[in-house]
């Protein structure tokens, strides 16, 4: 329920523009050719942009049918339909009313900017059926949605619809993935509350959402799910994401929304979660090489005994940000609390580390690209550290380092610089 998805706004436009063409059809009676001329002018006034297609076809016989083919915006990242196929419900379609029984998608791409440069015309993203079903049916597959950061990942699914576009039924795949995902939605009855059931990473996360709507006409989105054994880097690698941390999770999830449509729910969707992974290892960061040489190297892994906090998702116009406060981790003799922020796939992070319960604090920043960031601590660190060892071997380090993340907390590590630590000689018997 996370991912920003405004399959709605296009849906919507493909059943406004295939619902114009339509009523064209049964008064008008073109050729292929004159049809496929008339929708893409259509189209470019719907969705104000420059539109080619390859070909389109209609019949009434055996069954009322229309097929478009090679559908294209002509934009940077243009949205593509290789095919199309509308069924209209012919009971109705002699009354001059519309209603759908199916809408078919075959490989297709929608880029999430493209749709989002659409003009917002009234009425055109989510057409009104009056008490009827606009859209009984409809089904996709090889469907690759583009996200703000250019992450491309490929659905296939099918919604049945009630009244209102309230889905009675929804399963959302990612073929070829294993372990599998699934995300399957089922309506309580004629209430707006669906049971939710997700498999991912080799758990789930079980729960359901429901829907409120105010006179305002402003919707209110909430739920409850229960992630549980989720291994957590095969779930992101499920859409093509990348984990720092590896292991299993499990805890709670809360999500809302506010919103006067589909669209609008999906860009303000937040989650919060209470997450605890336990084992869990950090991926690509060996903290004691990192430790031993001073952040000079890093590259490894790092087991964790425990990783627990929160983590907050907010939905934007420009992709998710996502919050993590409350960290802790223990790994063997080391512990690290912190908090941290991933926008943009740049993170900011810090922390403090602590080495032999608490006694020392080493305060610590991740910064950069979340595929290879960089960590850094104060050098006041290094310079206490040294003059503790000066003092006295050992527990002279543990009190020196306390003091040099002071002093390069109070200096914010400016030009301070690490010294070596100066040998103590053996005392001789």
């Amino acid at each position: 329920m996370k991912r920003e998805q405004e399959w709605a706004l296009g849906l919507g436009i493909a059943a406004a523009v295939l619902g114009a063409a339509w009523l064209a059809v049964a008064w008008w009676l073109p050729t292929d050719e004159e049809f496929a001329a008339w929708l893409t002018a259509e189209a470019e006034d719907r969705l104000g942009v420059k539109v080619t297609i390859g070909s389109a076809h209609w019949a009434l016989l055996p069954r009322p049918v229309v097929v478009v083919n090679d559908f294209r915006t002509q934009q940077a990242q243009p949205v593509v339909i290789r095919r199309l196929s509308a069924q209209p419900n012919a009971r109705v379609l002699l009354h001059r009313k519309l209603e759908f029984a199916r809408i078919d998608i075959d490989d297709a791409v929608f880029p999430r900017n493209s749709m989002l440069a659409f003009p917002a015309k009234p009425g055109a993203s989510e057409p009104d059926a009056g008490d009827g079903v606009l859209l009984e049916h409809f089904e996709f597959r090889n469907l690759t949605w583009i996200s703000y950061s250019g992450i491309a990942v490929a659905y296939d699914g099918e919604i049945d619809f009630d009244v209102n576009w309230r889905p009675r039924h929804a399963e959302l795949r990612r073929p070829g993935i294993s372990p599998p995902f699934t995300l399957t939605l089922t309506r309580e009855g004629d209430a707006d509350r669906w049971q939710t059931r997700i498999h991912v990473g080799g758990g789930t996360a079980h729960g359901n959402v429901a829907l409120k709507s105010a006179t305002s006409g402003t919707m209110h989105l909430s739920g409850q799910l229960a992630p549980h054994d989720i291994e957590v880097a095969s779930a992101l690698s499920t859409f093509n994401r990348r984990s720092p941390v590896g292991g299993k999770s499990s805890g709670q999830m809360v999500l809302s929304a506010d919103g006067k449509s589909v669209g609008e729910l999906a860009r303000s969707l937040h989650t919060h979660s209470l997450l605890s992974v336990n084992p869990a290892t950090i991926l690509r960061f060996d903290l004691d090489k990192a430790i031993s040489t001073r952040g000079k190297e890093h590259d490894g892994q790092t087991a964790l005994q425990e990783l627990t906090g929160q983590m907050d998702t907010q939905n934007t116009d420009e992709g998710m940000r996502v919050t993590y406060t409350g960290i802790k981790a223990r790994a063997g003799k080391y512990t690290a609390t912190g908090k941290a922020t991933i926008y943009h796939r740049q993170i900011e992070a810090s922390g403090t580390l602590d080495v032999v319960e608490g006694a020392i604090g080493v305060p610590f920043t991740v910064s950069g690209p979340v595929d290879k960031p960089k960590a850094s601590v104060p050098p006041g660190f290094f310079a206490g550290a040294a003059i503790g060892t000066a003092v006295l071997p050992g527990i002279g380090t543990v009190i020196g380092a306390r003091i040099g993340g002071a002093l390069g907390r109070i200096f914010k590590g400016g030009a301070q610089q690490p010294v070596a630590p100066t040998p103590v000689a053996p005392k001789k018997n």
